[in-house]
């Protein structure tokens, strides 16, 4: 059973009468008239993380994953608490010091403080994550207009290869080696694009189980669809080189998760106004597609105009 299956089946009707609850169907729970934002992830070893060997990277990941939930709504992060089960193996000295560090380091950057959280014995290594903003107004999911401009933040694909790295399952990427750890570990997210993506995005979301995946969560309650141009999806220089050594297809390392850049909708007349923020804030913003009609089926077009068939849209979470 899909996620979206469960949520509807069995929780759905548990928050029909509150409206900040956003069907269940957002980033974030938002009362609008209190200005309150709030986002929850849960993370699980050898699911969100690889393992537990540099715990100070995996708290990193994990903090910054949970905040873009908020910065993708337009929201700054303010508040965030946390949880972990573990054993005195996970949680002993040595890592709860390098977890302090970690956590302090992050808040100095990301301008958030702790507020509270909870420990549980467990042989089972988990996190928890509430994050907290305030904000008058948030960008919604389903808020997609038709003929919108498709835009994305940053690159995509490095954390894939980071994760490949951690697996053995690439063996030598030389002189490039840490730089895609770094992108696993520590996700660029967006820290100050929130108040500008307030004034031209439609709708929007962050990925962080894969572009297409990611896409279809986005607009899944409209009757909509899309075109994406895979010349015009961002990598960065090192896995375009990567892949051209290897002879990879870069429609392989596209959709597979852990990016965390923003992914968002916006009219056509907006374009201006978001080049010239990308300039102002030093952002990549990257134009990739176009929202179209549900009578066209969503495709991802190749530089010579052929329809691609994407293997893997991305994470999806199967109970």
């Amino acid at each position: 059973m899909h996620e979206f299956e469960l949520i509807e089946k069995y929780f759905s009707k548990l928050s029909k009468f509150n409206k900040s609850a956003l069907n269940l169907n957002d980033d974030v729970f938002f009362d609008k008239k209190k200005g309150l934002a709030i986002s929850i992830d849960t993370y699980n070893e050898k699911t969100h993380f690889f393992d537990f060997k540099n715990p100070e990277l995996v708290i990193k990941k994990i903090i910054r994953s949970s905040i873009s939930d908020l910065l993708c709504k337009g929201v700054n992060p303010k508040y965030y608490f946390i949880s972990g089960s573990g054993n005195k193996k996970t949680f002993s000295r040595k890592n709860l010091s390098k977890i302090s560090l970690a956590l302090q380091q992050e808040q100095n950057k990301y301008g958030i403080t702790l507020c509270g959280g909870d420990t549980t014995f467990s042989n089972k290594l988990s996190f928890s994550i509430t994050s907290i903003g305030f904000s008058k107004k948030i960008i919604y999911r389903n808020k997609a207009k038709f003929n919108d401009d498709v835009y994305i933040t940053g690159d995509i694909g490095d954390s894939f290869v980071g994760l490949k790295i951690l697996q053995k399952k690439i063996k030598t990427i030389k002189n490039s080696k840490n730089y895609f750890l770094n992108k696993y570990f520590k996700p660029d997210i967006q820290k100050n694009f929130p108040n500008d993506l307030l004034k031209f995005a439609n709708t929007s979301i962050d990925i962080s189980d894969g572009l297409i995946d990611d896409f279809e969560k986005m607009i899944n309650k409209q009757k909509l669809s899309y075109k994406l141009f895979e010349d015009k999806i961002p990598i960065s220089k090192k896995l375009n080189d990567y892949l051209k050594k290897n002879k990879l297809k870069k429609r392989d390392f596209i959709s597979n998760g852990d990016d965390y850049q923003i992914l968002f909708t916006a009219n056509v007349d907006k374009s201006r106004i978001i080049y010239n923020t990308s300039k102002k804030l030093g952002i990549k913003i990257s134009k990739i597609g176009k929202i179209t009609s549900n009578k066209h089926n969503s495709i991802i077009i190749d530089q010579k105009g052929r329809e691609l068939l994407v293997k893997k849209k991305g994470y999806r979470h199967e109970f």
